[in-house]
Formats: structure tokens, sequence, C-alpha cells
């Protein structure tokens, strides 16, 4: 589900098939931004080579990365 319409124009790396954020830097902006979407507290996590976003939304723990330039939740 992408829940965050504007694009993300950072530095990305997939691994395992997923399209994470290539520095850290750039997932904590984002994670900021999102934060401020979903009015909730927004960490990053070392995912392999990149960096997700993390948070616990509704009671369940979500992780999201990139797809398509916008973001998009992982499980």
């Amino acid at each position: 589900m992408t829940i965050f319409a504007m694009p993300v124009f950072d530095a990305t790396v997939i691994y395992e098939g997923k399209e994470l954020f290539k520095g850290q830097g750039a997932a904590r902006g984002w994670a900021e931004k999102l934060a401020r979407e979903i009015e909730t507290p927004v960490t990053v996590e070392k995912i392999g080579t990149g960096w997700a976003l993390c948070a616990r939304l509704d009671g369940v723990d979500c992780r999201w990365g990139i797809l398509g330039q916008r973001l998009k939740r992982l499980d």
C-alpha cells in the first residue's frame, strides 16, 4: 500500500527484492516527513545494504521502502 504521494528522488539500493534508501541520512529525512503524515514516531532500520523506515501503526509494526519513487509498506 503506497501511503505517501511525494516523489522520492533519493539514491536507492535493491536488497532481497526490496528497494530501500541507500543512505541513512536520506532515510531519516523521509522518516521525519512520514512521521508528520501518520502522526506517530518513525525510525530507520538497516536492512542488508539499505535503510527502511519503521513505525508502529494501528498496533502493527510496519516497515516502508520505495516502489516507483513512492513510499510503500514492505510487509
